[in-house]
């Protein structure tokens, strides 16, 4: 990781990141049911997916997934941009155990900010895809970022 430093001026719609491939582990699963205290059936009881269910196995939680793809974006640390939150958030399809899912994040929207003019804003669509290409979730990352010479 490095930092980069990176100014609203800097950024333009139709940027594209992409990742490599990361498998999703039963340790995965395991782990964020324990610190979620989601433990539902759909996550942690094999049978029950198959044969209750009718899942092909189960299903990693929509939030590890989305916790993950987010991380799997930020490689670099820019000191003069922070995560503003998430919008539209859609669980596509179910991620199963041994799964592996990379992230593709397009700038889609470079704005200045409604009520701080030493800040804008940077929109960036989010899409996950699976080891077959199938989308998974998508949502759009949103990030306050400082303009050039107009800091507080």
């Amino acid at each position: 990781m490095q930092v980069v430093d990176r100014y609203l001026e800097e950024y333009a719609v139709g940027e594209v990141r992409r990742t490599l491939g990361r498998t999703v582990t039963e340790a995965d699963v395991v782990l964020h049911a324990g610190q979620t205290g989601d433990f539902f059936p759909h996550h942690m009881d094999e049978r029950w997916c198959v044969e209750e269910a009718g899942l092909a196995g189960r299903i990693a939680h929509g939030t590890l997934i989305l916790s993950v793809a987010v991380g799997m974006t930020a490689g670099d640390v820019n000191p003069q941009a922070m995560s503003y939150g998430y919008d539209r958030i859609r669980f596509i399809k179910p991620v199963f155990l041994g799964d592996t899912i990379t992230v593709e994040a397009e700038i889609v929207e470079v704005t200045d900010h409604p009520r701080r003019p030493e800040l804008g804003r940077v929109d960036e669509r989010v899409t996950v895809t699976n080891h077959d290409g199938d989308t998974v979730l998508s949502l759009v990352h949103l990030y306050v970022v400082n303009k050039r010479g107009e800091r507080p």
